[in-house]
């Protein structure tokens, strides 16, 4: 008989694990801000000629360089402040995700403006 209020309780608990928290929106922002920067950096590199209407590749390849460094220091910031680990709604998956998509967007946007500088 007293198992049941605290297998009730467990069962509410989880269930409100699953909402938006402030870490996990801050986590899939980062996320999805790093994920541009990789989006914008391969573009910027698979593109030989400028056209027009889409920018030129100098700065494609700074945009994605920003935007990956913003995905970045926003994924470390994340992990540094959860007090939890994956599954505690601090966002620590989504920081991680951001984290390493953040070091891709980077390293393809700093390639990219490299490789702008020397052709152009």
């Amino acid at each position: 008989m007293l198992g049941a209020p605290a297998a009730a309780h467990i069962a509410v608990q989880s269930a409100a694990s699953t909402d938006l928290t402030s870490g996990r929106l801050v986590g899939t922002t980062a996320a999805v801000v790093a994920l541009a920067g990789v989006v914008i950096g391969g573009l910027a590199l698979a593109r030989s000629t400028d056209r027009p209407g889409i920018g030129n590749r100098r700065n494609r390849a700074i945009t994605a360089l920003a935007a990956g460094l913003v995905g970045l220091v926003m994924g470390v910031v994340n992990l540094a402040v959860a007090d939890g680990g994956p599954g505690t709604g601090n966002g620590v998956i989504a920081g991680v995700a951001a984290l390493a998509l953040g070091l891709i967007g980077t390293a393809l946007g700093g390639l990219a403006l490299t490789r702008a500088r020397r052709t152009g």
